[in-house]
């Protein structure tokens, strides 16, 4: 039996709050990023990591809140916690991969390709992987040409915004990188969604098991509440921010050439002749 299904079970409020969590998790790891560009070696892989974990939680927490959304009309969804929270955590480890290749070998085409491939193989497998958690009785399928589209939008968006991180300075170039990482990371994952259809075993009723409120409002606790520390840890840093400091934009003043006066030669003193009879006490001078 073919289910129905219904990506947009509560309207606009589910897209709407998972993409501010996308804009969210990818201003604050681009910052961070663009920040251990300028930081020292021991302090890059701190900056890197915090950049990774922020891109990693926004993206996975942008995918459950439109998933709140989701429902198949003939079922019951449910979830599997442990392949639930392993998309977490892959989505954190693959991110973190190309975040640290272009961190510590900068905005070069090879770095920048490998390090958007790599991130953004990390968002669609995150996709997948968590919908290969929801339980239900049938299964899912999926359009292979469709599912093909969504993967080339995370890495093309991914790409985009390594490249922006580390090219592009100050809050609202990085604000509005941010909104297009936003928009590309939702895309994908719509696309994805698009791509699926379920079929139903027959039978198909209430499966057993956790419900979708019940094992997804607690796990979104951790990363959403990760994201406000580390949106704190950012407002702290004013390099973080701003970018780079105005003064450090400006070229360096001359240094002033120094002013060489003339230089005279000391007046000869010259000794006034001696007149017989002065200051001379002889009696041969009276």
């Amino acid at each position: 039996m073919h289910g129905t299904v219904d990506g947009f079970t509560y309207g606009l409020v589910t897209p709407v709050v998972a993409f501010l969590m996308a804009c969210l998790g990818g201003a604050l790891g681009l910052r961070c990023t663009a920040r251990s560009l300028r930081a020292d070696r021991p302090f890059r892989a701190l900056w890197l990591a915090l950049g990774a974990t922020s891109i990693g939680s926004g993206i996975w927490t942008m995918h459950f809140i439109a998933m709140m959304g989701f429902s198949v009309r003939q079922e019951v969804l449910s979830y599997d916690r442990a392949i639930t929270f392993a998309s977490l955590g892959l989505a954190v480890v693959m991110v973190g991969i190309g975040i640290f290749i272009v961190g510590y070998r900068g905005a070069t085409p090879m770095a920048l390709v490998t390090g958007g491939t790599v991130t953004g193989l990390g968002v669609a497998s995150m996709h997948y992987l968590g919908m290969a958690g929801i339980r239900l009785h049938g299964e899912f399928a999926y359009n292979t040409l469709t599912v093909s589209l969504s993967v080339v939008i995370a890495v093309v968006a991914a790409t985009a915004a390594l490249w922006a991180a580390v090219s592009v300075s100050g809050f609202l170039a990085s604000l509005g990188a941010s909104v297009v990482m936003g928009l590309a990371v939702s895309g994908m994952h719509y696309t994805g969604m698009a791509a699926l259809s379920v079929h139903l075993h027959d039978g198909a009723g209430t499966t057993a098991g956790d419900s979708s409120a019940t094992v997804l409002a607690p796990m979104l606790i951790g990363p959403v509440a990760f994201l406000v520390l580390a949106g704190v840890v950012v407002m702290f840093d004013p390099l973080v921010v701003m970018g780079r400091p105005e003064w450090e934009k400006r070229p360096p003043r001359p240094a002033p050439v120094p002013r060489h006066l003339p230089s005279f030669p000391e007046p000869t003193r010259w000794a006034a002749p001696h007149r017989p009879g002065e200051g001379s006490s002889s009696p041969h001078d009276w």
